[in-house]
């Protein structure tokens, strides 16, 4: 299982999921749940592959990724991201490593906070290709 999380500078979960840029993906296909958690591969997007934008017309560094975490998103990511495959969870959380922590402990995420860009996101995803 692969799992991807947006990032604020490689630190912080990020809100607004479409709009990142840095990544944490963490390659647990072959992680044991007695083990210590493999670090995370850092992936900075370039301008061009920023999945509000991508055109899907290629590889991407994300492809192949089973979930994605964020502080918010719209609806258009997301059901662009599960043409793509991926489910989209949400966090409150805004420290990585508690995030990813909680997913594979099969604990429910804290309800993200209110963001009004999710609600710019909503309206925006009104004339969204996706």
């Amino acid at each position: 299982m692969k799992i991807a999380i947006a990032t604020k500078d490689f630190t912080e979960v990020s809100g607004h999921a479409g709009q990142t840029r840095q990544w944490l993906l963490y390659d647990l296909s072959e992680h044991q749940s007695n083990r210590l958690l493999p670090p995370p591969r850092r992936i900075d997007l370039e301008k061009d592959q920023v999945l509000h934008v991508f055109e899907d017309d290629g590889p991407h560094p994300l492809d192949g990724v089973d979930i994605v975490v964020a502080t918010s998103a719209g609806d258009g990511f997301i059901r662009h991201m599960k043409k793509r495959g991926t489910e989209v969870l949400l966090t409150g959380d805004s420290d990585p490593a508690v995030a990813i922590t909680r997913i594979l402990a099969g604990e429910a995420l804290p309800d993200p906070r209110f963001d009004i860009t999710t609600t710019l996101c909503k309206i925006r995803d009104l004339f969204s290709r996706y």
